[in-house]
């Protein structure tokens, strides 16, 4: 096993990514880390929560109907906290815009854009499902992966905003 930056352990899990990996603390999903870099020699010890995972993130990519989440432990204030759970909430393939979210939670976009750059578990709670008013807005960061990896969830989920 091996022991990260949130005093977890990793597991890798496949996906059209490359290698996306899973921190676990207590049983709990704490984050998903996309990285191209495989880490399939590290051990982690099998529990009915990593398979469970492990099943809903297969599903996810195969397009597949999704069974609950497994358990999640997020980290976070309680700002963040609210708009992950409001996040959580937007269904397969559909999109909103920071503002809306932002007018949900009485906030501001900027504010609800910083909370979801913080979402730890990217996919399971879709913060790429929230796009800007006049473009696709950023995901996992600025760079042009992260928009590519949006724009690729947001094709995989027959979303129109993309």
């Amino acid at each position: 096993m091996m022991v990260t930056q949130y005093g977890a352990f990793l597991s890798p899990v496949s996906s059209p990514f490359g290698c996306i990996h899973l921190a676990w603390v207590d049983g709990a999903l704490e984050a998903l880390d996309f990285d191209v870099h495989s880490l399939s020699n590290v051990a982690v010890e099998p529990s009915p929560a990593l398979e469970k995972t492990r099943v809903w993130i297969a599903a996810y990519f195969a397009g597949e109907p999704l069974a609950d989440l497994p358990e999640i432990r997020l980290k976070g204030t309680p700002f963040q906290q609210r708009v992950w759970s409001e996040v959580a909430q937007i269904p397969w393939g559909e999109c909103i815009t920071y503002a809306t979210l932002a007018k949900r939670l009485g906030s501001a976009p900027r504010a609800v854009g910083g909370a979801l750059r913080a979402n730890p578990i990217p996919i399971l709670i879709p913060c790429h499902r929230v796009v800007s008013m006049s473009g696709l807005g950023g995901y996992a960061g600025a760079s042009e992966l992260g928009q590519a990896r949006k724009r690729w969830l947001l094709r995989h989920e027959g979303a129109t905003c993309a």
